[in-house]
């Protein structure tokens, strides 16, 4: 409502587009608002789909809080499927357990915004913080999967890997990771690949990465 109301300054009459986050969309017109609801009347649906060709899961390093809005809100906008926000040796964000829940929450409005915003109209899901360790012991590399973790130090580039259907990119927080981290992460099936010569920053490296692989592999 407040954002229909408010910021896009919509009133009655106006057409809009609805979705509820699981694909699909329906063409809609306002036919009430007040201060605090907007009711529409519902016109065709229509099976539209905006979801890249390479479905990418993110395993992002705790930062900062702006940087890390920042990279959900990017990563949304760049077909980012799934976020699993992971606390790292590094990372200068710490969240204790009812912190991290409203941060959650926080991230997920914010990429309900994104979608919004870009078009999206399938909601990708951020899931509760857990250490990098915790998850990498809780899920096991299904068969079906590349796993790949940014390094600046790595050999392999991105086009020298063959196109996946499905790709879990790992990005570390402000410090990178820890070497024993990106011994866990090899042990676990992810691959190190870097992007250039240049080191990128935390907000930057897994947005690279994602335009990088529709570039290479997707849509763009």
């Amino acid at each position: 409502m407040h954002h229909a109301a408010r910021v896009l300054r919509l009133a009655i009459g106006d057409s809009v587009t609805v979705f509820n986050g699981a694909g699909g969309e329906s063409e809609a017109r306002i036919v009430s608002m007040s201060k605090d609801h907007v009711a529409v009347r519902l016109g065709p649906w229509r099976a539209r789909e905006v979801e890249p060709t390479v479905r990418v899961a993110l395993l992002q390093g705790l930062s900062a809080r702006e940087r890390m809005d920042f990279t959900l809100q990017k990563a949304v906008e760049l077909g980012i499927a799934e976020i699993f926000p992971v606390e790292t040796r590094r990372s200068v964000m710490r969240l204790a357990h009812e912190r991290a829940a409203r941060r959650v929450e926080h991230w997920q409005n914010l990429v309900v915004a994104a979608c919004e915003q870009c078009g999206r109209n399938r909601v990708p899901v951020v899931h509760p913080v857990s250490t990098l360790s915790d998850w990498l012991g809780a899920h096991p590399q299904p068969s079906s999967e590349q796993r790949l973790i940014l390094s600046p130090l790595a050999a392999t580039r991105l086009r020298d890997l063959s196109a996946p259907q499905r790709l879990l990119l790992l990005a570390g927080p402000e410090g990178g990771f820890a070497p024993d981290e990106m011994d866990m992460a090899r042990a676990c099936g992810f691959t190190p690949v870097r992007l250039g010569p240049r080191v990128l920053r935390t907000e930057t490296a897994a947005l690279a990465a994602l335009a990088a692989v529709h570039a290479l592999w997707g849509d763009l």
